[in-house]
């Protein structure tokens, strides 16, 4: 399985709904922690921030697929 996306990739989403782990997100959307997990309320990232979540999270690129 991949853990990055690579230089090859031609962004045309083919692989998102074939990812098994629903672990591929298309840039531009809205997201949540709770997506594809079992995540619920507060939740502490390895950072140390503190999110929700249920809240809905800014995309990471209005371009690219990412993991």
């Amino acid at each position: 399985m991949a853990i990055i996306i690579t230089d090859e990739c031609i962004n045309c989403g083919a692989c998102e709904p074939e990812c098994p782990n629903t672990a591929i997100y298309e840039g531009a959307e809205d997201w949540r922690y709770k997506d594809g997990t079992l995540l619920t309320g507060d939740v502490v990232l390895p950072n140390g921030k503190k999110v929700n979540a249920e809240e809905d999270q800014e995309p990471v690129s209005d371009e690219i697929y990412f993991i």
